[in-house]
Order: structure tokens, then C-alpha cells, then sequence
């Protein structure tokens, strides 16, 4: 008897093939990839949610991205990188993702964003209670075989109350209490010691800073969620006892902030709290503030270098142009 010998066709490589258009594409890669991170620090064990991007340059030769490759890069990345470090750091992740996604799939270039939420625990301002708080942590970077460079970022929320509507209000109060026969210098005096009634707003505020590849300092998130949550009027507690509810509505209204106010604030705190940062740094801060008295939103938005910024401030005299985040990320030495 004759065995008939069998043999399995090859495999053949569809995305290797060449396009039907030779064009090239500037971002392919799988999106909405999302993984719990469980790290171990000081005997403890914390969980991030934490959701990934990862796209590469393809180029005009290459008919299709190897998809499944990006997701073993990021199991990989996330067994050899997080797993191995005591301290979580986004743009860590991002930036080995990148390399790895880069080398795997044979690109120009590769880009990988990574957001982690994560809970803190942190007392109310005056009965003290422990409120669980959730923060998103931002990571960025951009691989290409001259280097990496990576971006750092926090999104917070906090309370802002309208600067505008206060001051119609005061004026309001003024007019009432001078018919009533108080003084001038009584009117002052209550105004400056009630705090004056406006609407109010729970704001979104983000913070990214870029340091160039040269810069050997670790950009620690937890400042730049306190330079967040301290550009708006308030902080705000997912668990409040009625002092802290009376705390933090008095604090709002007497630090009215516009939306525009929130990110001058945030560029404020990175350079009182980063002053050694060079000059080619770079600098994102946005709010959005969710109003509540209208049915849109208000953004404002400012990013740039640091010498931008500085130059700025030194002068007076308004920037030409505001370097931003892509053409940053590109301009790697």
C-alpha cells in the first residue's frame, strides 16, 4: 500500500504584498486596546484601567501592518517594563511600546499613547474623611531611528465659579444694600466678607510636559496633578461630610477663575515648579469647563516651548506661533 505523502500550502504573507497604490499611510495600528495593570509597591498592590493606542508610518511598498503584532508588543512591554518597576510611568510604558512596535513592524516611525486611571485616596479639607479619587495618567511617545521622545500627562477635575456673573451679582448687591441705607464703606465691608453668589462649573483640566531626550529628570505625575487641581477654584471630593461641602463652595467663589484663567494658572505652576526645565521643553495645558448655565462648553488651550512661553513673558509681546504637539514629537535630534 502507497501512503500519499501531504504537505501544508505555504502561508502567504498578504501584508507584505505590495499596495495597488504605492502611497504611503501616516497612521495604521489598532486603537481602544485596553488592559488591568496590576503593580506591587511598598507590600501593596494597585490596579490601573489602563487603555492603549499604537500606530505606525506605513510605508508605500507594504500593502498591510502586522495588527497582531501590536498586541504581543503591548503583553510584552507590559511584562517586561511595568511588572519590573516600582513606580508606574506611563510615558515609560509608552515609549518601550514604541521602540518595540517600531522594530516588529520594520516602520519609519511609531507612535503609542497609553491612559491609566487609577484611584487615590485623599482626606476631605476639614472633617478629614478618606475619599477615593480618580485620576487619568497620560503617556506619549514617538519612535523613530533617531530616538524617542515621550510626553507626560494628568487629567483632573476641580470646580471653577464665573468671575462675570459675580461681578453682575455684586453689583446687584451694591445697588440693594445702598436703597437699604448702608454706607460705602458697609457695602464694602459685607461684600468682602460673604462670599458673592455665581454659577459655577466642574472643570477638566490637562497637563502634558515633554522634555527633551538630554533632560535626566523624572517628570513626577503627582505634581502636575497638584498644579491642576490648584489652577482652578477648587478642588473637589467624591465624599463630603456638610463642612467640606461649605469649604470648598466658599474657596470656588472666592477664587472666580475663567477657563482662560485655569490654563494661564497651569503654565504658571510649571515654571514655579519645574524652573530647571531648557528652554526646548515643551508645554500643553488645556480646561474644558462643563457650564451650567448654557448647553455648550468653554475650552481654552495653550502649548508651546518653554522659550516660547518665556520669551513671552519676558517681552510682552505675543508669540508668532505656538509650537505644537505633532511637530514637537517629530523634531527628534
Amino acid at each position: 500500500m502507497r501512503t500519499e505523502q501531504t504537505s501544508a500550502a505555504p502561508t502567504i504573507d498578504v501584508q507584505a504584498q505590495s499596495p495597488g497604490l504605492a502611497l504611503s499611510l501616516s497612521r495604521v495600528g489598532v486603537g481602544a486596546v485596553e488592559k488591568v495593570i496590576r503593580l506591587s509597591s511598598d507590600g501593596s498592590e494597585q490596579l490601573f484601567s489602563a487603555r492603549f493606542e499604537c500606530v505606525i508610518e506605513l510605508g508605500g511598498f507594504q500593502k498591510g501592518a502586522h495588527m497582531s503584532r501590536f498586541e504581543e508588543v503591548v503583553n510584552e512591554a507590559i511584562g517586561e517594563v511595568v511588572l519590573g518597576e516600582r513606580t508606574f510611568r506611563a510615558e515609560t510604558l509608552a515609549e518601550h511600546i514604541a521602540q518595540r512596535v517600531r522594530a516588529r513592524q520594520g516602520a519609519r516611525r511609531a507612535e503609542v499613547t497609553v491612559q491609566a486611571r487609577f484611584p487615590e485616596h485623599k482626606p476631605a479639607p476639614v472633617s478629614r474623611i478618606l475619599t477615593q479619587e480618580l485620576y487619568t495618567l497620560h503617556g506619549v511617545a514617538v519612535a523613530t531611528e533617531l530616538g524617542t521622545r515621550r510626553l507626560t500627562g494628568v487629567t483632573a477635575q476641580g470646580m471653577t465659579a464665573c468671575p462675570c456673573a459675580q461681578e453682575l451679582v455684586a453689583a446687584s448687591a451694591r445697588e440693594r444694600l445702598a436703597n437699604d441705607g448702608f454706607t460705602s464703606d458697609e457695602i464694602e465691608r459685607i461684600i468682602e466678607a460673604v462670599p458673592v453668589a455665581t454659577h459655577n462649573q466642574r472643570g477638566l483640566g490637562t497637563l502634558y510636559i515633554g522634555c527633551p531626550e538630554r533632560y535626566d529628570r523624572e517628570i513626577d505625575a503627582a505634581v502636575l496633578l497638584e498644579i491642576v487641581e490648584q489652577s482652578m477654584s477648587s478642588e473637589i471630593y467624591e465624599l463630603m461630610k456638610r463642612s467640606d461641602e461649605g469649604y470648598v463652595v466658599e474657596k470656588a467663589h472666592r477664587r472666580p477663575r475663567f477657563v482662560e484663567d485655569c490654563v494661564r494658572e497651569m503654565v504658571a505652576g510649571v515654571l514655579d515648579r519645574f524652573p530647571d526645565l531648557e528652554d526646548g521643553a515643551f508645554v500643553s495645558a488645556r480646561q474644558e469647563n462643563l457650564e451650567t448655565i448654557h448647553q455648550h462648553n468653554v475650552v481654552a488651550e495653550r502649548f508651546g516651548t518653554l522659550l516660547e512661553i518665556r520669551e513671552e513673558l519676558r517681552t510682552g509681546v505675543p508669540t508668532p506661533s505656538h509650537t505644537g504637539r505633532e511637530v514637537w514629537l517629530a523634531a527628534t535630534p
